[in-house]
């Protein structure tokens, strides 16, 4: 016990993802239709359901296994569910406090709108540029051609009402509407849906307001923010404290669900997607860096370790955000004022992830169908990409929503994407954490360039002070 509690956090994160994958794949395949009829329940989907097991009921036999089994996938699914729910808990709190002491901080409206300038600027080239990869590899390899026509129908009728859902909740993005709504009408409002674009705006305006008033009348307020920030932050630490046992839980239930039949018969298409996300992941963000700040490929993925493996697992930007600042501030050593702009921005429109697997995904489609896309139409795809990403959640299955919007603009069949939907939430694991490691990289260049870097050793200064503060801080602090 005692090696595990002086375990990296990052460590003990990818500890539990391996072992959920492990457990996930072992009841997926114990869990066959026989194995339920031996513990006396003849509808599974029934069972598992919740439905009344009373006398007279189909599972009316079933016996001790068959409650243990659903009582262990019942408490696998709470701590899960309890450690989103305490992500979500403070990922508006620590964007709000933090970001009205930056903007406050900064007394310099020039250099607020400055970093801004630069924040979106990268954030649309580094989204354009995961679309080009993603289109360059799919017509590369073809993963469309490794699918034949049977498998394709069958993938059509087992999830085709699924996929109609999705169809039915896209909408085809108003460029002015999107730019209007990030304003917003009732700021309690905008707090009570998780609108983080409208969260931002009314936070940059409280803290530059907070800049123009006397020093005097701004100060208590800019001290109780700052303060709130620092208990935001406490919180963080205590909830990053299930994230291991969060993390097995969370893999396990989707491993368990997906299985390999599915990931088999689309492994190729599978890889490319995963190929593209890695080259962005490991080639295109450290090149960036390595150009355009000091920091080192090691130092960087050390440092957000416990972030990407968080957003693999939970498949949610928006929940993994006051991780992804926590990594960002005191691992990586970006000065709050910039991460406290960058990062909930990145979180609502750097989609690199997304949008390089809807690149895939269109290409891949139009080979089952045997539709040749033409250049003009593929550039149609980075476009409507880039724009549909912008105001987009950053919660599970948007992406899917998303790449409805990217096939109605070139004319691929929608009745496509039924046959990517049985792989889709691993997929969607991974290319959110691509999502994360683009917000962070990004964050560290704009502070690299505002001289709101700290260095190497400064960060292992302030570390061994808050570890000497709080020796229970373990969490996102602790470096190899």
């Amino acid at each position: 016990m005692g090696a595990w509690t002086r375990l990296a956090l990052h460590w003990k994160i990818l500890i539990g993802l391996v072992l959920g994958i492990v457990a996930g794949l072992a009841i997926n395949a114990m869990w066959t239709q026989e194995t339920w009829a031996s513990l006396g329940v003849n509808d599974p989907a029934a069972f598992v359901g919740g439905v009344d097991l009373g006398e007279g009921g189909a599972n009316a036999g079933a016996g001790f296994g068959a409650h243990t089994a659903l009582w262990v996938r019942d408490a696998n699914s709470f701590v899960g569910d309890l450690f989103i729910r305490g992500l979500r808990l403070i990922a508006v709190p620590i964007v709000i406090f933090s970001l009205i002491v930056g903007a406050s901080s900064l007394n310099d409206l020039a250099k607020l709108s400055r970093i801004g300038g630069k924040t979106i600027g990268i954030y649309l080239v580094t989204t354009a540029v995961s679309i080009t990869v993603g289109l360059v590899l799919a017509n590369l390899l073809r993963p469309g051609s490794f699918v034949n026509e049977e498998t394709r129908d069958s993938f059509v009728s087992s999830f085709g009402a699924q996929a109609q859902a999705k169809i039915d909740a896209a909408a085809a993005p108003d460029g002015w509407a999107t730019l209007l709504n990030i304003v917003p009408t009732n700021p309690f409002g905008a707090i009570a849906e998780g609108n983080m674009l409208q969260i931002v705006f009314a936070s940059l305006l409280v803290g530059i307001a907070l800049t123009l008033i006397e020093r005097e009348k701004a100060e208590p307020v800019i001290k109780f923010f700052d303060a709130m920030t620092d208990v935001v932050i406490k919180i963080v630490h205590i909830v990053l404290m299930l994230a291991p046992y969060a993390v097995f839980a969370l893999i396990c239930e989707q491993i368990a669900e997906l299985g390999l039949d599915i990931l088999g018969s689309l492994a190729v298409y599978s890889l490319v997607v995963v190929l593209g996300l890695g080259m962005m992941m490991f080639v295109v963000y450290p090149f960036v860096l390595r150009l355009f700040t000091p920091i080192g490929f090691g130092r960087f993925f050390r440092a957000m370790s416990p972030a990407q493996l968080l957003a693999f697992s939970s498949a949610s930007s928006s929940a993994t955000l006051p991780v992804t600042m926590e990594c960002a501030e005191e691992r990586l050593g970006v000065k709050e004022e910039v991460s406290s702009f960058v990062l909930p921005i990145g979180a609502t429109i750097n989609m690199d992830g997304t949008a390089l697997y809807q690149g895939v995904a269109a290409v891949f489609i139009a080979q089952l169908y045997a539709m040749d896309l033409t250049v003009m139409d593929q550039l149609k795809i980075v476009l409507t990409a880039t724009l549909a990403s912008i105001g987009t959640a950053g919660v599970p299955g948007v992406g899917m929503i998303m790449l409805v919007i990217v096939l109605q603009s070139v004319g691929i069949p929608l009745s496509g994407i039924a046959v990517i939907l049985g792989v889709d939430r691993i997929l969607d694991m991974c290319r959110t954490s691509c999502n994360v490691t683009g917000d962070a990289m990004v964050c560290a260049v704009v502070a690299s360039t505002e001289g709101a870097l700290r260095s190497p050793e400064e960060v292992d200064r302030r570390m061994a002070h808050a570890l000497d503060e709080d020796p229970v801080e373990d969490g996102p602090i602790v470096r190899d």
